[in-house]
C-alpha cells in the first residue's frame, strides 16, 4: 500500500484571484483541508487549504501558494493526495480506492478474472473498473457485497461473483 492517498482533485479556477474548484474524495468534503499536507502528481506540496465555500459539485478552495486564475487553471486534473498516517483508520469492511487499484480480482471458483484498473462512482455507488486478462475491453464491476464478496488487501486480491455474461 502507497503511503499516499488521493483525497481529491483540483477542478479548476474559480474566480480571478486563485481560488481553486476542488472535488472533495472524502466522506466528509471538508476533511480534505484537515489531512494537509496534500501532494500533486508533480510534486508540488500544499501545505495550507482553506475552504471559502461550495459550487456546484466542489468545493472552492484557497490553496496557499495560489494566487491567479492562471495558477489555478494551470493545476487543473491535478490529484491531492495525503499521507496516509493522516487519515482515518476504516472498519474491515471499508476500503480507499488507492488501496483497490491494481488487485487481482478472481472468480469464486478461484480462476483469473483481470485486474482493478480503477474505482469509479457515477452516483449509483462504487464500480471497479477491471481489466480482464488477455482482453483489450475493460468491465464496470459492481462494487457490492452480493457481487464482491471478499477483499484481501494483505493477499492483494478480490473474490468476485459477477453476473452472468459479464466477463
Amino acid at each position: 500500500m502507497s503511503d499516499l492517498v488521493v483525497v481529491g482533485q483540483i477542478a479548476g479556477s474559480f474566480g480571478v484571484h486563485g481560488d481553486v474548484r476542488l472535488k472533495s474524495f472524502c466522506a466528509v468534503p471538508e476533511d480534505i483541508a484537515v489531512y494537509t499536507p496534500l501532494h500533486t502528481d508533480s510534486g508540488r506540496i500544499f501545505r495550507v487549504v482553506v475552504i471559502t465555500g461550495q459550487t456546484s459539485g466542489a468545493l472552492v478552495a484557497r490553496i496557499e501558494g495560489i494566487s491567479t486564475k492562471e495558477e489555478a487553471d494551470a493545476l487543473r486534473g491535478q490529484n491531492l493526495s495525503a499521507d496516509r498516517a493522516r487519515l482515518p483508520h476504516l472498519p474491515d469492511d471499508e476500503f480507499y480506492h488507492a488501496d483497490l487499484i491494481d488487485l487481482a480480482v478472481f472468480d469464486t471458483g478461484g480462476a483469473p478474472l483481470g485486474k482493478v484498473k480503477a474505482v469509479l462512482n457515477h452516483g449509483a455507488g462504487d464500480l471497479l473498473e477491471v481489466q480482464p486478462t488477455g482482453k483489450p475491453a475493460t468491465v464496470l464491476l459492481p462494487f457490492t457485497v452480493a457481487v464482491v464478496p471478499t477483499v484481501d488487501l494483505k493477499q492483494g486480491r478480490i473474490i468476485a461473483d459477477p453476473p452472468e455474461g459479464l466477463f
